[in-house]
């Protein structure tokens, strides 16, 4: 009962006081807003269905919050789910994944901030009931794009607040190859990632091409594990090097001339933001999650599943230097976001916004 009254007077954007189960003080303000004993360290709880031993866009992304906010003087813990574990704040990555913990958290610490990192997953496409049902609870919904924003029903955009993803540039780039292109794709087998289009892309490229496609991802689709199979066999341009640690995964791009993000739907990629951090140039498709990163005007964009288009871009890439220049030009102008200052200042601007002091 007490869920369900918190997130229907959230969702109304009506919230009420709160009386601290500590009764260390009471603080009152329009919105959310939590005051806490100083001599405590705020603790923080951080949900990513999968687990530890997944190796994806989400977890990538809680484990880099973890870092920031320990950076901030904050206590982290993460969670497959929560256990119920004291948390000042709990941020759950996946509004429909983590709806289990939302729910509890909701109910169980009712006078606690509740954040919820919206997916790709989540927004894009009907919004459905569960999701709907996570997102009325929260205080706050991150995303990760700006244009994400518009996706959530209007009630609900006043919570939305962006946090661009960050990733440390590293002190010196690896040399790249001179005799051919090499070509990164970073993503695990699943159908709405498109894995194998650059693949396809590149068998239409001439004879003289040296480029060469590295795909980099687990198989977590049957069907598409054989497809994968069936194209090594046959396109010399493609190699599989299948699910790599992060930093074997860093290294491979940072050693690439391109990175072909091919996804058909996406909240916000962290890839890109890593491509831009290493300075490789990047080929995406045309959606919203690389749209409100790159921008509309962003010269390697193509529509999805458009594997002619792609090789198009991949070929004016290989033989055109003014193109090259150019995309590589507007990468460099896009790098800043990926500062991990940026991403910092970002948290330490929403937890000051709620009242949380480290």
């Amino acid at each position: 009962m007490a869920a369900h009254i918190r997130c229907e007077l959230r969702s109304r954007g009506n919230l009420p006081a709160c009386i601290l189960p500590t009764a260390i003080g009471l603080l009152v303000r329009t919105g959310w807003k939590h005051a806490y004993d100083p001599c405590m360290t705020l603790r923080i709880g951080i949900v990513s269905p999968g687990g530890k031993h997944v190796r994806n866009g989400n977890r990538t992304t809680a484990l880099r919050w973890a870092k920031l906010l320990r950076g901030l003087g904050v206590h982290v813990f993460l969670e497959e789910a929560w256990s119920g574990r004291e948390a000042d704040m709990l941020v759950a990555l996946h509004a429909g994944k983590s709806r289990a913990s939302i729910e509890r958290f909701a109910r169980e610490a009712a006078d606690r901030p509740l954040l919820i990192a919206a997916t790709g997953t989540d927004i894009y496409g009907p919004l459905s009931p569960t999701v709907a049902a996570s997102f009325a609870c929260a205080d706050r919904i991150l995303v990760l794009q700006p244009l994400a924003t518009d996706r959530l029903p209007e009630e609900l955009r006043s919570r939305s607040r962006v946090l661009y993803q960050s990733v440390p540039r590293p002190a010196r780039l690896p040399e790249r190859p001179e005799d051919r292109i090499e070509v990164c794709v970073i993503a695990n087998l699943r159908p709405v990632k498109d894995p194998l289009l650059a693949a396809r892309a590149a068998r239409r490229l001439p004879r003289s091409s040296t480029v060469q496609v590295t795909l980099i991802g687990g198989a977590l689709d049957a069907a598409l594990e054989a497809e994968t199979q069936a194209e090594l066999a046959r396109n010399p341009r493609f190699s599989w090097a299948g699910e790599l640690t992060r930093t074997r995964t860093l290294e491979r791009l940072a050693r690439s001339h391109v990175l072909v993000s091919s996804s058909r739907v996406e909240g916000g990629a962290n890839v890109l933001f890593e491509a831009l951090a290493f300075d490789v140039a990047i080929l995406a498709t045309r959606i919203e999650g690389s749209v409100g990163i790159l921008g509309p005007s962003y010269p390697g964009l193509y529509e999805p599943g458009d594997d002619e288009a792609l090789a198009r871009l991949l070929a004016r890439f290989e033989s055109e230097d003014a193109y090259r220049t150019r995309l590589v030009a507007a990468g460099r102008r896009l790098a800043p976001l990926a500062e991990p200052t940026r991403e910092r200042e970002a948290w330490g601007a929403l937890l000051a916004e709620l009242g949380l002091t480290p």
